[in-house]
């Protein structure tokens, strides 16, 4: 997973995580991380369209976005 963040971070890629909610409720993202730490990781989430801060300990797993392919 941290490979995956840092990627995004470098190359200014989207990728999806899973991320637990203050309310305890999973959501999926899609985000390019900006930004990380420790404990924090900086990105834009282009589900609320602007710059967020996620708790490390609160995201689940990421992944790379598959590109679709059209025919």
């Amino acid at each position: 997973m941290n490979g995956v963040l840092k990627r995004s971070m470098e190359t200014k890629q989207k990728i999806v995580v899973f991320y637990m909610d203050g309310n305890q409720q999973v959501t999926q993202r899609f985000i390019r991380v900006l930004k990380m730490d420790e404990k924090r990781v900086l990105a834009y989430c282009y589900y609320r369209k602007n710059v967020r801060t996620f708790k490390r300990e609160n995201i689940l797993s990421a992944g790379t976005v598959n590109k679709k392919v059209g025919a």
